[in-house]
């Protein structure tokens, strides 16, 4: 008889922790793909800002050398990401529809030299690409800069909205954690709270009754991390070989910060709210526990 409830104790005890871990494995994966996705929300945003173009016509009388030599600026500039010069031949052939048959209608090619290029995407906001279109327009072979204002603003606005809702849903998801685990551990030592009664009526101090029920949350905290560790790398992993344009594998350091991070804070909350939940329980009269 004895050897069966001490199954079934059993059977319950591993079924507590196991809720325990699973409650922790699921929050932390929500809060560690979300801080993912936070520390790469500038890489991309400036992915979707440098695939903005910017054209950047010659006039008529500009040669060449000069031409190739603006090429040169270009490319050792601080804010050009890529450039590419498209001639005025390449520009029509792309073009058919607008320019027309003009060797039959016209005496010259009415399109202009360019290079279109693509800036970084720190400069893509209305007040710096602005400073860049009028350091272009400062070229006296420079005869228009042409570019998507409406695009710009847009992709602003967009990129700020995006970023003030994540930082709200990370506080509240934050919050939510720390109510389902704390839950969850208060649920397992639940059980336990005849045995914490027990040993405080035969003399034992508190400290010495929360120190193995700590103990034992944090390594149920480290355990659901460990999980959550696992499936984030393999959601890295996975979106990594989705955008590889953003080097996620590359910049490691911000990944594994969030991935420290993880770890962290299923030890720091399994530990304070193990803490508060042994407490309480410590703190019950006898004709409560009932």
């Amino acid at each position: 008889m004895s050897t069966s409830f001490e199954k079934f104790q059993k059977r319950r005890l591993i079924s507590s922790y196991f809720s325990v871990v699973l409650c922790i494995f699921i929050v932390l994966t929500l809060l560690g793909t979300l801080g993912l996705f936070v520390i790469n929300t500038e890489k991309i945003s400036s992915h979707v800002k440098e695939n903005i173009p910017m054209t950047i016509y010659f006039k008529r009388e500009a040669t060449d050398s000069i031409k190739e030599a603006f090429g040169v600026q270009l490319t050792n500039s601080k804010y050009i990401k890529d450039s590419k010069y498209v001639s005025k031949e390449d520009a029509a052939k792309n073009n058919p529809d607008i320019v027309g048959d003009y060797e039959t209608l016209l005496d010259s090619n009415p399109l202009l030299d360019s290079y279109d290029v693509h800036l970084k995407g720190e400069y893509v906001q209305p007040k710096k690409i602005k400073a860049v279109e009028v350091e272009l327009r400062s070229n006296p072979y420079v005869g228009d800069v042409s570019y998507d204002n409406t695009l710009v603003d847009m992709a602003n606005e967009n990129i700020k909205n995006i970023s003030f809702w994540i930082l709200v849903i990370s506080g509240i998801l934050a919050v939510v954690a720390m109510l389902l685990i704390n839950s969850a551990l208060r649920l397992s030592i639940y059980n336990h709270r005849f045995t914490i009664k027990t040993m405080q009526m035969v003399g034992a101090t508190k400290s010495f009754i929360r120190k193995p029920f700590i103990w034992r949350g944090i390594k149920l905290g480290i355990i659901g991390a460990l999980f959550s560790i696992a499936v984030l790398l393999y959601l890295v992993h996975w979106f990594d070989g989705l955008f590889p344009v953003l080097n996620i594998w590359e910049d490691w350091i911000p990944t594994a910060i969030v991935l420290s991070g993880v770890l962290g804070f299923g030890i720091i909350i399994s530990m304070i709210s193990t803490f508060f939940a042994t407490q309480r329980f410590l703190n019950l009269r006898t004709d409560d526990l009932y």
